[in-house]
């Protein structure tokens, strides 16, 4: 499958900032089904490109002068559903058994992750039947959480979103003594209905390497995935994270379409620019009422 991907951030501020730089993990790699067409990453300023610790293709931003707003355009072309090759493995699997503030397990995930644990050559049946009942324990729903909330507040709650249910899954896996990392990228869906980043957990099983789980869709990861960045947890593996100097109230917006490429479609969607700025100074006008 060929997938077309554009992918824009849009900050504005109530003053001027003075000086920003931030880490972009906003470049796919070839490897785990995928190979990189075209990709390009549009925005004002230097860019410095480097690989973090887990291997990530990262940039640096660095922008000097004084400033109001950023706008970053990550996109191009990818191609899944290739044959799974190997990838290098950067780091001691035992990293991967970490624990993080947003991974860490309770008493009440080590409970329900035990139900699943199963014999080496039955791990992955089992790895599945889980990621089945965790979604049923913790229902989707947005609007309940944040990008700080952990696994356990997530857990107990019973509700949340992707990277809740990555976080959980992973912490279960960890407690199981099995490696385990979250993934940040896209995912594509024929409606167009996820218009924001993705999320999901990849565990290492001894036989079978890197296996995929996308717990918010009940699936495995396939073709429709478009991996961008692995790590401990969300911060790790945050397409964006950053410091600035000045600049007030921030207001923060995204926006991702994946589609199809080469298809017989007759309308292309597209992302509202004007309503991507809108949304960013409402979410500004938020913070600085809440304030």
């Amino acid at each position: 499958m060929l997938l077309s991907i554009e992918h824009h951030t849009r900050y504005v501020y109530s003053e001027p900032v003075n000086y920003t730089i931030q880490q972009l993990r906003l470049t796919p790699q070839n490897g785990f089904g995928q190979q990189v067409k075209r990709w390009d990453i549009k925005v004002l300023g230097a860019l410095n490109p480097t690989a973090d610790a887990y291997g990530n293709s990262t940039h640096t931003l660095v922008i000097d002068s004084p400033h109001q707003a950023i706008t970053i355009v990550a996109m191009g072309e990818i191609e899944t559903g290739l044959a799974v090759t190997s990838v290098q493995q950067n780091l001691p699997l035992a990293i991967y058994l970490r624990d993080t503030p947003l991974t860490q397990s309770s008493e009440a995930i080590r409970t329900f992750a035990t139900q699943f644990k199963a014999a080496e050559q039955g791990q992955l049946a089992a790895l599945e039947a889980m990621m089945h009942a965790l979604l049923l324990r913790v229902h989707y729903l947005t609007g309940v959480t944040q990008v700080t909330t952990s696994a356990i507040d997530a857990y107990a709650l019973g509700q949340g979103v992707c990277q809740d249910h990555t976080h959980i899954f992973i912490s279960c896996c960890r407690s199981m003594g099995l490696p385990a990392r979250y993934v940040s990228g896209y995912l594509f869906t024929a409606d167009g209905s996820l218009m924001q980043t993705h999320a999901w957990a990849d565990v290492y099983l001894t036989d079978l390497g890197w296996q995929s789980f996308d717990v918010a869709n009940g699936c495995r990861a396939g073709e429709g995935h478009v991996r961008l960045a692995t790590g401990l947890d969300y911060r790790s593996a945050n397409p964006v994270s950053g410091l600035r100097s000045g600049g007030g109230v921030e207001g923060m917006a995204t926006s991702v379409l994946v589609n199809q490429s080469g298809t017989a479609s007759a309308q292309q969607r597209s992302i509202d620019i004007a309503a991507l700025a809108q949304k960013a100074e409402s979410m500004r006008q938020m913070q600085q009422i809440q304030q």
